[in-house]
């Protein structure tokens, strides 16, 4: 089957954008499953002209597959300072399996804008990115007849399992870059933004929008229409939420994390307070970045920490038995 290609603009009029020069803009891509007569041509490179990652083929702005009335959905959530083409792989993967899957570029925390330190910081405008954009799917545009509201579903990588993981119910309590006596995990920021720590007392006291944000900190991001949750290698972040929230979320959950991921402590102790939850961990070698899509040789030469695995591992074949694994979750949850 064909896969089809979109892209858009969505602009949330809910919530300003960290400079107060307009709405919270909701880029996204999209894939799905396109007709018999969709010519799949190679797409624009992640990452900008660097062309760090390789993208696969597809139709883009092909008509959709008439054969089902409406497909099931599942949305899509970056790593931290990432974008969403970096979950391409599962994405084209499900379509050609008989999903939507759509992507949002999170304001400020995306690297197809400037980086800013509101973005990382309050990271839990992420999951009302995706409640506003599933919104706006529902309501109109090229899918809105076509999504299966009943079984949508929620696919994170890293932060984006963080985000995922709001969605289902959990509440953020404490922010891991605010030092304090309560938080256990203090950070100084991830590698994307080393210094970040330092921008949070600045920002409070100077940013009317970021002090607005920052007291969203411990709301409710949970939409039930959201029914099974693929989380991979969640970040840090996840160990701010509140215990009772992680503990009272009955969603299917499915974690998966490489044997040699920094983060398999946090999967593990993610797993540990998820009822409905179960942990895939994958070979002893698999590290962290195993999860962005497979790498160019420009990339290999520029980036090698996110570009090139330990021996052994093929990240094509990660790929495709994550995706595999993903499917049929989804299908059966």
């Amino acid at each position: 089957m064909p896969v089809g290609f979109r892209q858009g603009l969505l602009e949330d009029a809910s919530r300003p954008n960290w400079d107060g020069t307009g709405p919270r803009p909701l880029t996204w891509v999209a894939w799905y499953p396109a007709s018999d007569d969709a010519i799949e041509r190679e797409l624009f490179p992640a990452r900008g002209s660097k062309a760090v990652f390789s993208i696969g083929a597809a139709a883009t702005d092909a008509a959709i597959d008439a054969t089902h009335r409406r497909y099931p959905v599942v949305m899509l959530t970056h790593g931290t300072g990432g974008e969403a083409l970096d979950l391409e792989w599962l994405a084209r993967d499900l379509a050609a399996s008989g999903f939507i899957a759509i992507g949002v570029n999170h304001h400020g925390n995306t690297i197809t804008e400037p980086y800013c330190a509101e973005g990382f910081l309050a990271w839990w405008e992420r999951a009302r990115d995706l409640t506003v954009l599933l919104d706006s799917v529902a309501a109109g545009g090229a899918f809105a007849e076509r999504v299966d509201m009943d079984r949508v579903f929620v696919a994170g990588f890293s932060l984006g399992g963080c985000t995922a993981a709001a969605l289902l119910g959990a509440i953020t309590e404490i922010s891991r870059f605010e030092r304090s006596p309560r938080n256990k995990h203090f950070g100084r920021g991830p590698r994307e933004f080393p210094d970040l720590a330092d921008h949070l007392p600045v920002l409070l006291e100077t940013s009317a929008i970021f002090r607005a944000s920052w007291t969203r900190m411990s709301a409710s991001y949970l939409d039930t229409r959201f029914k099974a949750a693929l989380i991979l290698a969640p970040g840090n972040s996840v160990l701010g939420c509140n215990e009772d929230s992680l503990r009272s979320i009955k969603t299917p959950t499915r974690i998966v994390v490489g044997g040699s991921d920094f983060v398999k402590p946090v999967a593990l102790w993610l797993q540990e307070r998820l009822a409905a939850s179960q942990l895939d961990l994958l070979a002893p070698e698999v590290g962290h970045y195993v999860f962005l899509p497979e790498a160019t040789e420009a990339g290999r030469l520029a980036n090698s920490v996110v570009c090139i695995d330990a021996a052994g591992v093929d990240r094509r074949s990660v790929h495709d038995h994550v995706a595999a694994l993903a499917a049929e979750f989804f299908r059966t949850s």
